[in-house]
């Protein structure tokens, strides 16, 4: 059996490595037209919508299809807030994911009972020969388990290799109806901090489209970044979506370019840089960068040699176009035109913590250590430590206002001498971090600068 096991696995390889990287096209999940409640790529808080999210008329027990042929690699119950999901490794090189499902196949549930598993949370691996399927396959019925907020199918595709998300549409164009065209609401003007001026002012500055042609009269001096708000439609329904390109051009030259279409996983939370994060918080619209900051890796960005910056050096109009396109190839245009007015640029003055984004950076305050390696921020973060009275420690703070990091920054908080390190922990506002208690010192991984830490002891419930 072991023999035969290993020889069916070493045919999958061999027949992975067999293909050609000619684009694939694969089956619907589902046997009616594919509307969409969510497009992939979407910008959410600290990550993007890894999918699509497939419309299932708000009601559970639709019929879910194996997208193309393979086998059923892993099952999962309750894991990553997927609810009840199956995943299916195909030969081309690619996995697909159903996710929020209310029930397996038949075979599949018994593959779940013979485990003898009845956890909230479960995690079945499997082999080629255990589980093979054919495209069209039925492996599920549709559901609202997990992180849902209505029934619907949750479909991913990755690169089995890389574990890159990959955009679903593109396997499936075919089975989509979509004839609208991108729509831009707003545009916003960065100027750069100490190197750039809009409208005679260094703040951020929004101004909506009433049509695809802004009038407003708009000047600018020095190192300017622009973001835009807009949103994809599709026919027949209500909803919204991420916009899969956006280029901008000034005076005919294209100085960005995006296109969500494949976006490595580790890359998931520079969403909150590429989107402008803290305008988020506070109105809860994205507007999406035409700009690279440094420290700012996403493969999806592309920008001239200023990173997508417009520097206003000459006093002329400069011409700016939009071009929005979804993945159907629907594209709209929007223009506005940027006077260049030689002005005083405000200087600004140094501040006590740069974090910066191309080495590591050692927070120390009285009690607490916090160390950021490189690559967890964009450029030039600034960061304002305050120490406050808490519970068995001081309570420590890095900013005014929510900071997420790209990904773990380590903190140390010193254990105040005859606090029983059995029972101790690092909080954050209540959720328990957890900690590893070494040479009078508790450590926890952390990446949230805009929260609060300090020290506290779990209640002896014995």
């Amino acid at each position: 059996m072991l023999i035969r096991r290993l020889f069916a696995i070493s045919c999958w390889l061999l027949a992975i490595g067999s293909y050609a990287t000619d684009h694939v096209q694969y089956h619907p999940p589902v046997d009616y037209t594919i509307t969409l409640a969510g497009n992939f790529g979407e910008p959410r808080p600290n990550h993007f919508h890894g999918g699509v999210d497939i419309k299932t008329d708000n009601v559970e027990g639709k019929h879910i299809y194996t997208i193309g042929d393979g086998y059923v690699s892993r099952l999962t119950v309750g894991i990553s807030g997927f609810g009840n999901a199956v995943y299916v490794t195909h030969p081309e090189g690619y996995t697909s994911i159903y996710c929020h499902l209310q029930k397996f196949s038949p075979k599949l549930e018994r593959m779940v009972h013979r485990t003898g598993k009845h956890d909230e949370q479960i995690d079945l691996h499997f082999t080629p020969i255990d589980f093979p399927v054919s495209q069209g396959q039925l492996i599920a019925i549709s559901g609202n388990t997990g992180h849902s907020t209505g029934p619907h199918l949750h479909l991913e595709i990755h690169d089995t290799r890389t574990w890159d998300m990959l955009d679903p549409l593109d396997f499936l164009a075919p089975y989509v109806n979509d004839s609208v065209a991108p729509q831009a609401h707003s545009v916003m003007a960065c100027p750069v901090a100490g190197e750039g001026v809009f409208n005679g002012g260094s703040g951020k500055q929004t101004f909506g489209f009433s049509s695809h042609r802004l009038h407003q009269e708009l000047t600018a001096w020095g190192k300017i970044g622009f973001a835009l708000w807009a949103d994809d439609y599709m026919q027949g329904v209500y909803n919204h979506y991420g916009i899969r390109e956006t280029i901008l051009q000034v005076d005919g030259k294209e100085v960005f370019h995006s296109n969500v279409g494949r976006i490595p996983v580790f890359s998931n939370r520079q969403v909150n840089s590429w989107g402008d994060y803290q305008h988020w918080l506070h109105q809860k619209t994205w507007y999406m960068r035409s700009y690279i900051p440094k420290g700012v890796t996403l493969p999806i960005l592309q920008a001239d040699e200023n990173d997508g910056y417009v520097l206003f050096n000459e006093e002329r109009p400069y011409q700016f176009t939009y071009i929005l396109r979804d993945f159907m190839g629907n594209e709209s245009r929007y223009e506005f035109e940027v006077i260049g007015k030689k002005e005083k640029i405000p200087t600004i003055s140094p501040q006590r913590y740069n974090v910066r984004y191309d080495r590591p950076s050692l927070i120390s305050l009285p009690g607490m250590q916090l160390t950021i390696p490189a690559g967890m921020v964009e450029d030039g973060l600034m960061v304002f430590p305050m120490i406050e009275e808490g519970c068995v420690s001081k309570r420590y703070t890095f900013a005014q206002q929510a900071c997420p990091l790209f990904g773990w920054a380590e903190l140390s908080i010193a254990i105040p001498q005859g606090v029983d390190t059995s029972r101790l922990y690092i909080d954050s506002g209540g959720h328990d971090m957890g900690g590893v208690c070494q040479d009078g010192w508790i450590t926890t991984r952390i990446r949230e600068l805009g929260a609060s830490y300090e020290l506290k002891i779990k209640d002896n419930k014995e």
